[in-house]
């Protein structure tokens, strides 16, 4: 790799680094409320609906910390689409 094509990989890269994930701050917070309460998920509702809502609020893609909550969403939608009777859409 040249020097000039792995110094603009390397501006690039640190820019990404730079900006602060908009939802960590709820992430870090499931993670301990889940380690105060033993891993007992239904302890943390408060902060996991804390985290839907932060994620609610961003475009999909734009909070890694999200990515799952994303995932839950796709599928609740699918299941709800699929009981009432509604052919899921091709992902």
């Amino acid at each position: 790799m040249s020097t000039a094509k792995r110094g603009s990989w390397l501006r690039k890269s640190s820019l990404n680094m730079s900006q602060k994930d908009p939802c960590q701050k709820q992430a870090c917070a499931i993670q301990k409320c889940l380690q105060v309460n033993n891993y007992v998920e239904s302890k943390c509702e408060t902060v996991l609906q804390e985290m839907r809502k932060c994620c609610a609020r961003y475009p999909k893609g734009r909070s890694i910390c999200c990515s799952g909550f994303e995932k839950e969403e796709r599928e609740r939608e699918k299941f709800k689409a699929t009981s009432e009777g509604i052919p899921p859409s091709p992902q």
